[in-house]
């Protein structure tokens, strides 16, 4: 692991980590109904799952 690809696998993570967030978030009717505990969770683990398959190769590095 390199400099360039952590860099690379974290900005990946934190976009697919938003990606997540945003989906979650969007599936509740009003803004009170958000379950914020959920949304985060789902954020974490989407941004280690992301993170482990960058382990596999990332195209731009």
């Amino acid at each position: 692991m390199t400099k360039k690809w952590l860099k690379a696998a974290l900005i990946r993570a934190i976009k697919t980590m938003a990606q997540s967030a945003i989906a979650m978030i969007g599936t509740a009717v009003v803004l009170d109904e958000v379950n914020w505990i959920s949304v985060v969770s789902a954020s974490i683990l989407a941004g280690v799952l992301s993170l482990l398959t960058s382990t596999a190769g990332l195209p731009e590095v």
